[in-house]
């Protein structure tokens, strides 16, 4: 995912299925609580949202009556926890993501989350601890040995066939930099995939004189604490 606005972002439709889905249910449900109990009507800042328009200009009435506009790349996260709209039903923020309270969610506040749910598997007695960071370097080092594996296996290509793969679509690198939303190939190599420095890529690859990827993906996480080695389990 992109840090910063002016950036391209991929997401797969697997993953807005699954944004939607959370979108009709839980989201709805906490804005169903908090309309109840009077969160939003309570509020001393509001801002009513008329319209955005294609070139991303929203349009609002504040709690004063008074009308503003400006572009969302403008609004700092602080400013758009204010932004609300009106339907039928009531007030709900415009921001996706919501707490359990309904209210709009700081972009900061997902650190809380990874934490609080980690206090929760470790009361339970699971040895389970993540972090968004920890994701992000599990994504961003799942994507790298899958992409490599895609183009010296499933496609079958000489090293002179990825070399023109590459001229015509980008390296493995590259990809995974856009990905993450970088700016710089380079930071992507130097900071995000630290974990595979130094480590030769034939033995990313799966060979057969080789351990498989997924027992690879543990030991990395094992030895760095920086990635997820499976769904559901962590390094600490």
């Amino acid at each position: 995912m992109a840090k910063h606005s002016d950036r391209y972002f991929y997401i797969s439709a697997a993953a807005l299925k699954d944004v939607e889905l959370y979108r009709v249910s839980t989201r709805a449900a906490a804005v169903r609580r908090a309309r109840v109990e009077g969160r939003y009507d309570a509020l001393a800042v509001r801002w009513i949202v008329q319209g955005v328009t294609r070139r991303g200009e929203v349009s609002w009435v504040d709690e004063h009556g008074e009308r503003a506009t400006a572009s969302l790349n403008a609004l700092t996260d602080r400013d758009r926890v204010n932004l609300f709209i009106e339907s039928a039903d009531g007030l709900e923020p415009l921001a996706l993501w919501l707490t359990e309270a309904g209210m709009p969610m700081r972009y900061r506040g997902w650190s809380k989350v990874f934490e609080r749910a980690s206090a929760r598997c470790r009361e339970l007695g699971l040895e389970v601890f993540a972090t968004p960071h920890m994701l992000r370097h599990s994504m961003a080092l799942r994507s790298l040995v899958s992409l490599h594996h895609a183009l010296d296996r499933r496609l079958g290509l000489t090293p002179a066939e990825r070399r023109h793969y590459e001229s015509l679509y980008g390296n493995v690198w590259s990809m995974v930099k856009d990905l993450l939303g970088h700016r710089s190939e380079e930071t992507t190599r130097s900071i995000y995939l630290e974990p595979v420095r130094g480590l030769q890529l034939e033995t990313l690859l799966g060979d057969e004189e080789h351990p498989d990827n997924t027992e690879l993906l543990a030991r990395l996480a094992e030895r760095t604490g920086l990635v997820l080695d499976a769904p559901g389990q962590a390094s600490a």
